[in-house]
């Protein structure tokens, strides 16, 4: 067995408590996801990690044995994509978004602005896998680069299989006219780490985070934020969405940046739907 599968068979159930705070966030701390969007320490043994000085993106692999995979992993994420390697592939279909207006709740991890979703009623389906969606946290600027280039801010949606598999889909994010959703949010930003989640009034809108055409590149990679777990499904949308300059200035003032470097691609293939 991988040691990257018998981690991921460790130390899956505190990720998904975790990471729903950071997909390359923890669950509690960010991309991430429920085996690692985040984005986020899985126990409270894990090692301190950050994203700059000696415990930033390049030191992760020697701060705990649990990290090795961020510098010995072959599917590492986040990545570059280089919009002409992309391959258009006729059987890909649009990924399929079910998300419900919902009650939710918002924490600082440390790492990330993470949001607790506190039902099961939204899910994605990709060539007929399905999905729940279990947090959503922020980084950056983004972590996915497009043509080299970084997009100011990107969201992370970590969702979670029935049979444990991870998927992230992931939106750009870039200055320009500003989001009401967000303020929902915004208007109870934490400002430090906090441990006790903080429930947002109402229910809120997740779709209204989404741009409206969901086409998107697809590709195999991990958790952004340790243990860094491969066999994570990334959705990256085409389209990027806009907030306002304020929104992001926000996000920035409690967070300069919160993003790992883009990775290796090595023999992988970034598809995109038709």
């Amino acid at each position: 067995m991988s040691l990257s599968k018998r981690l991921s068979q460790i130390l899956f159930p505190v990720m998904v408590m975790s990471v729903m705070a950071g997909c390359g966030d923890n669950t509690q701390n960010s991309e991430a996801a429920s085996k690692q969007e985040p984005s986020t320490p899985i126990s409270a043994h894990q090692a301190h990690w950050s994203y700059e000085g000696e415990t930033s993106p390049e030191h992760w692999a020697e701060l705990d044995k649990l990290f090795t995979t961020c510098s010995t992993g072959k599917a590492q994420s986040p990545i570059n994509i280089p919009q002409e390697k992309v391959k258009d592939e006729a059987s890909l279909s649009p990924v399929s978004v079910e998300y419900s207006p919902s009650p939710v709740a918002i924490m600082n991890n440390g790492h990330t602005i993470q949001v607790n979703l506190k039902n099961q009623d939204n899910r994605i389906t990709i060539e007929g896998k399905t999905y729940m969606l279990q947090q959503f946290h922020f980084h950056l600027p983004s972590e996915h680069e497009v043509d080299d280039k970084h997009a100011d801010m990107e969201l992370h949606f970590v969702h979670k299989s029935d049979e444990g598999k991870l998927a992230v889909l992931s939106v750009l994010i870039t200055k320009g006219t500003e989001n009401a959703e967000l303020s929902k949010l915004w208007s109870v930003l934490p400002s430090e780490e906090n441990k006790e989640e903080i429930a947002v009034p109402g229910n809120f809108d997740m779709n209204k985070l989404l741009p409206a055409d969901l086409h998107s590149f697809r590709y195999q990679g991990s958790l952004t934020t340790p243990p860094c777990t491969e066999g994570v499904q990334w959705i990256v949308l085409e389209h990027p969405v806009q907030w306002s300059e304020a929104q992001i200035s926000q996000f920035a003032a409690i967070f300069p940046h919160d993003n790992r470097p883009v990775q290796t691609l090595g023999s992988r293939e970034i598809e995109s739907d038709e």
